[in-house]
């Protein structure tokens, strides 16, 4: 394993190993495979599926706009999810009355029973993780992630970072090598 970085590491990085994102980025996927196998294998959903239902079912009927916002994916990814879970049964969507543009999503029961059902074993993961740590020290591991929430909406709020991504074009593969330069 790399060697694990220090404050001062992290306040001015030379290596890959001391940037706080690849840290961060390490530790996520090493945890979250887990609950990926967990949903895929075991429910026959998606992680993504997973986060809708959960969060249906802790905020109830809601847009699939504002499902999309809550869950920082995009409406098409959004929509395609919800089609899925639509397909599966485990979600019910209507027009909105109003706003035929508009649809509503809610969880049906069954969506319901699988969240019952999963959400425990989510939640145990989520326990085992956290074993070993002091409560003085996650205390502040939380509010640490407090700042690192506030600091990044703020950012991108700023326009720290102007490129964009172009996944539909390849990523930047089609910008390398820089015309002129090869």
């Amino acid at each position: 394993m790399q060697a694990f970085p220090d404050a001062g590491a992290l306040r001015a990085p030379s290596s890959l190993d001391d940037l706080l994102l690849y840290r961060l980025s390490r530790a996520v996927r090493t945890s979250s495979g887990m609950a990926t196998r967990l949903v895929e294998g075991g429910f026959g959903i998606t992680r993504r599926e997973w986060g809708m239902i959960a969060t249906l079912a802790q905020q109830g009927e809601m847009r699939s706009s504002a499902l999309a916002a809550q869950l920082h994916l995009d409406r098409v990814r959004t929509s395609r999810g919800l089609r899925g879970l639509v397909e599966k049964k485990l979600v019910a969507r209507r027009q909105d009355a109003d706003d035929r543009r508009e649809v509503h999503v809610r969880l049906s029961a069954s969506g319901r029973e699988l969240y019952d059902r999963v959400f425990p074993r989510i939640a145990g993961l989520n326990t085992d993780l956290l074993d070993g740590i002091e409560p003085a020290h996650l205390d502040i591991f939380l509010q640490c992630l407090r700042h690192l929430e506030e600091r990044g909406n703020a950012l991108s709020a700023q326009g720290a970072v102007l490129e964009k991504a172009d996944r539909r074009s390849g990523g930047t593969r089609h910008r390398w090598p820089e015309p002129g330069t090869a």
